[in-house]
């Protein structure tokens, strides 16, 4: 099972877009493990992960996560999406950065 891992300030602004991007998934019958994490747990989290893609306020740790796990899609969620807490748009970002 593939597994997408938001990483946000502290990991609960992100919450809602997650249980909204699991229900995008589950009605278009993909099997994901989706979860988000705080900026400073991250590590052992991103590890594991298929995708990374962090929230719009934490878009300065670009560089820091991609030495931590370098090979691993990584990229900031649209800050139009996370604001809107678009679920489906934040997924299709994901599954483009998973090709």
């Amino acid at each position: 099972m593939k597994k997408i891992l938001l990483i946000c300030s502290a990991g609960m602004s992100t919450s809602l877009l997650v249980t909204k991007m699991q229900k995008a998934a589950a009605e278009q019958g993909l099997e994901l493990d989706i979860s988000a994490t705080g900026s400073g747990t991250y590590k052992a989290e991103a590890a594991k992960a298929d995708v990374l893609l962090l929230g719009p306020q934490v878009r300065f740790m670009m560089k820091e996560v991609s030495s931590a796990v370098p090979n691993k899609p990584i990229e900031v969620i649209d800050m139009r999406a996370y604001g809107k807490v678009d679920g489906v748009a934040v997924l299709a970002q994901a599954l483009k950065l998973m090709k």
